[in-house]
């Protein structure tokens, strides 16, 4: 029960209702706009609130929701239901793409495609789970209109023949006027711009009347000036009547389509009628979701019992005016449970009392009409089976109601009617008549209220009501903040003591004479002056403490959050340190890797040379107790890379206590012919054939040459054999990696919007890839323009001795645009 009849446009409901219904999509919605009414059945309000809250979810997220064509068949439907009557073509059109944003919607809301869609949204997969969709229907429509709603010339043999005859007669039509205006236009009866145009559905062409008399034929119309008369050439009458007879059995073919069409759509109109029912909700349940993302709501926790328990409770017509202007809106915190079931709240005038009571009211009756309200997720929110509202000036003249009677007449029917489920909102409890006798009246009201175990949020200015509530289990006073040095109200509800009026103060602010401001507190009498201040002071007391704990919980709650961020990070850098341990051993062990190639290496060349194999033995066996060192070292962070420098020191160690490994000195050896040798750095092999001095004569395959001998190196005469030997020179990590590089090498550069020294850098690096990958031939895209970019790029090539030339594409290809470089 919803108590007084205007209940709506007091709280501003009728605005919010406004408001949903101007965001739907069509009538269909609208009409569920003015069809929602309060409900006090859990069930039915916590399925509406289940709806649109899945709804919202949709609209937050990545999937566009089919939202075209929301249109309104039913008056259509509902007109064919009689034999012989049919849908015309826009109506069929209209049918066919709402019909259509049906079956997407269906479709939608069951998909299953990532198993997941469907259990996500339960309500509305609940509410699309009986409708009926018409996929034939559709393809039916399809092939008789086509994209734009036209009657096909598909649509039957019959129409197309007679289509393919128009067009023929009118093509004939068009020739032989043609043919007429060109004699015309020879002779000068008619302009040289003159053109073939139509009147009453006929070809005729333009005229001047001077010379209406020398073209045979009927003159249908004259212009509005009387310059022009419009004349259907006498050959073109014949063809011109074969139109109209043509225009009429089309429209008799496109009757008699329609009417076979519609005719297979009149046994389905009930259950497409129950589709559109489907659609006008979908179209409601979007119109709510888009309101309650405007303003921020949420789809409130419910109880089965009547509470309130709000916290940032917001006015959304307030927080909509005050988004315009860029202004915020302080939030409401408001509790009535079964110790405060009634909250008396008193304060300045002006300072948010009457907010505070409709932002109850509408925000209540908002959710019990099945629409999400804008507070904090934290809230409950219980059920009223009753919600009655007092607040403004409802005297009549026709009913002869002062303001007062009819205050008086609303309390009577709280009386009669209220009860435990029943959410009274009364603003200005008691005012309208004298004093003494108002305040009475309204305490033994609110007396009755409490007795009823109604819930309720009343404004007063009484103090009388203002020490019952104190003093009265059930009731709680509440106030409305002002900062009484600058005096301006601050909109905040706090619960617990009662609040002051400021008279005096507003009074003093607004500059009433202070001789009068004395005489009022006088009358009033020092008691009550100082009781109203000893209420400023503990209102301000508390505000201050009640910012205090505000203050300190913002405080725990940041170290909360600092806390959490610290342990997380703690555990990313313990994880990353382990990553880089990890990465660590792994280059530390590559790098022995290599280092035990190197030391192989060195090995092989001792023994070419017959070194002692007890050297040899020592040496191996100092690479082991380093490798098992490595191995053993733990979690230890530097050890490694210590290892590692130590490993990379050791040479110059050596060199500088002179323990040189025994290799490969070739000061030491005598050169002689027949010697194996090889060019320091190459891998060919040859013998000596002549000594002549520091010179030596060599044999490489069949190619003689004289070089230095501290060019040359001795090897073994397995090797001149030839043995096959290890390559030393790439480790396999090297190699692994310029192969990989080969893989995914690409033999083209792209430098346009580059600067000069991009472009150098870029090349640099693109060809010393291509030389390492054997790339046989790149190209380097820099364009034309001024040619400076073409010029520094081939002044660089010219420098690189890996390549053999470069030329222009070939002018099919980009030409001067291009540069192709051919590789050694």
């Amino acid at each position: 029960m919803i108590y007084p009849e205007n209940f709506e446009s007091r709280i501003g409901f009728d605005q919010i209702r406004q408001l949903v219904s101007d965001r739907c999509l069509s009538t269909l919605g609208k009409e569920r706009v003015d069809a929602i009414r309060f409900s006090d059945c859990r069930d039915v309000i916590s399925g509406q609130l289940d709806q649109t809250d899945e709804f919202m979810r949709i609209l937050q997220g990545d999937r566009e929701f089919p939202s075209d064509h929301f249109m309104d068949l039913r008056h259509a439907l509902s007109r064919i239901r009689p034999e012989g009557t049919f849908l015309d073509g826009q109506e069929l059109f209209d049918l066919k793409r709402s019909l259509q944003t049906i079956h997407d919607i269906v479709r939608f809301f069951l998909h299953t495609g990532d198993g997941t869609e469907a259990t996500a949204r339960p309500a509305l997969t609940a509410l699309a789970g009986g409708v009926p969709v018409f996929p034939e229907i559709i393809r039916q429509i399809d092939a008789v209109l086509d994209k734009y709603g036209k009657i096909r010339d598909q649509a039957s043999p019959e129409l197309m023949q007679i289509r393919r005859e128009m067009n023929a007669t009118a093509g004939s039509i068009s020739r032989s006027l043609q043919q007429i205006l060109r004699t015309a236009r020879a002779e000068g009866l008619v302009d040289r711009d003159a053109a073939p145009t139509v009147r009453d559905g006929r070809l005729v062409i333009p005229v001047a009347p001077a010379f209406k008399r020398r073209i045979r034929g009927i003159i249908h119309d004259e212009s509005a000036s009387g310059k022009t008369v419009f004349i259907e050439p006498e050959a073109v009458v014949e063809a011109n009547n074969r139109i109209r007879e043509l225009e009429s059995r089309e429209r008799r073919e496109i009757i008699r389509i329609l009417t076979a069409l519609t005719a297979l759509i009149r046994p389905l109109a009930p259950d497409m009628l129950h589709a559109y029912a489907f659609l006008a909700e979908i179209d409601l349940i979007r119109a709510k979701a888009l309101f309650a993302l405007q303003i921020g709501a949420i789809r409130p926790t419910t109880v089965h019992q009547p509470l309130v328990d709000w916290t940032a409770a917001v006015h959304p017509l307030l927080y909509l005016s005050h988004q315009k202007q860029n202004k915020s809106v302080e939030p409401l915190d408001i509790t009535l449970d079964g110790k405060g079931r009634i909250l008396v709240i008193s304060g300045p005038n002006a300072g948010g009392k009457s907010v505070c009571l409709k932002t109850v009211g509408l925000l209540q009756y908002m959710m019990q009409c099945g629409l999400p309200v804008p507070l904090h997720e934290r809230s409950r929110m219980g059920l009223f089976s009753r919600i009655f509202i007092d607040i403004g000036d409802e005297q009549s003249l026709e009913n002869d109601l002062s303001t007062y009677s009819s205050h008086l007449m609303h309390m009577n029917c709280f009386v009669r009617n209220g009860h435990a489920h029943t959410l009274l909102l009364i603003d200005e409890f008691g005012s309208g008549t004298e004093p003494l006798i108002g305040g009475a009246i309204a305490e033994a009201l609110l007396e009755e209220f409490n007795r009823n175990g109604s819930f309720g949020i009343i404004t007063t200015h009484y103090p009388n009501l203002k020490q019952y509530a104190d003093r009265t289990e059930g009731l709680v006073n509440g106030a409305m903040l002002c900062d009484r040095h600058r005096m301006q109200p601050l909109f905040k509800l706090s619960i617990g003591l009662p609040g002051s009026s400021f008279a005096i103060e507003i009074a003093r602010k607004i500059g009433l004479p202070e001789e009068v401001i004395a005489k009022a507190s006088a009358r009033a009498g020092s008691g009550y002056i100082e009781t109203d201040k000893f209420l400023q002071d503990i209102v301000r007391d508390k505000r201050y403490w009640e910012n205090k704990r505000q203050s300190i919980r913002q405080q725990e709650k940041r170290l909360e959050e600092l806390t959490a961020r610290y342990e997380q990070a703690l555990e990313t850098l313990d994880g990353r340190h382990r990553e880089v341990m990890k990465t660590a051993r792994q280059q530390a062990e590559q790098l022995l890797a290599e280092a035990n190639a190197r030391i192989e290496n060195t090995i092989r060349e001792i023994r070419e040379v017959q070194a002692e194999k007890e050297h040899t033995r020592l040496v191996r066996q100092t690479l082991e107790h380093f490798k098992a060192s490595l191995r053993t070292e733990g979690e230890g962070g530097e050890q490694p890379v210590r290892r590692i420098r130590t490993l990379r020191e050791r040479p110059a160690q050596n060199r500088k206590s002179g323990k040189q490994p025994a290799p490969v000195q070739e000061e030491q050896a005598a050169w002689a012919v027949g010697d194996a040798v090889r060019l320091k750095g190459q891998q060919a092999v040859g013998t000596v054939l002549a000594l002549n001095g520091k010179q030596a004569v060599i044999a490489l395959g069949m190619i003689k040459s004289t070089v230095k001998t501290e060019q040359l190196e001795k090897v073994s005469r397995d090797a001149l054999r030839g043995e096959p030997r290890q390559d030393t020179f790439l480790s396999r990590r090297t190699a692994d990696e310029i192969h990989e590089k080969k893989l995914t090498f690409k033999p083209d550069i792209d430098l346009r919007g580059m600067r000069g020294d991009e472009a150098l850098q870029a090349v640099t690096s693109f060809i010393d890839d291509a030389v390492q990958t054997d790339a046989g031939r790149v190209r380097i895209l820099h364009g034309t323009g001024n040619g400076i970019l073409r010029r520094l790029i081939r002044e660089y090539l010219r420098t690189v001795s890996g390549v053999r030339y470069f030329q222009d594409e070939h002018v099919q290809f980009g030409g001067a645009g291009i540069t192709v470089v051919e590789l050694e």
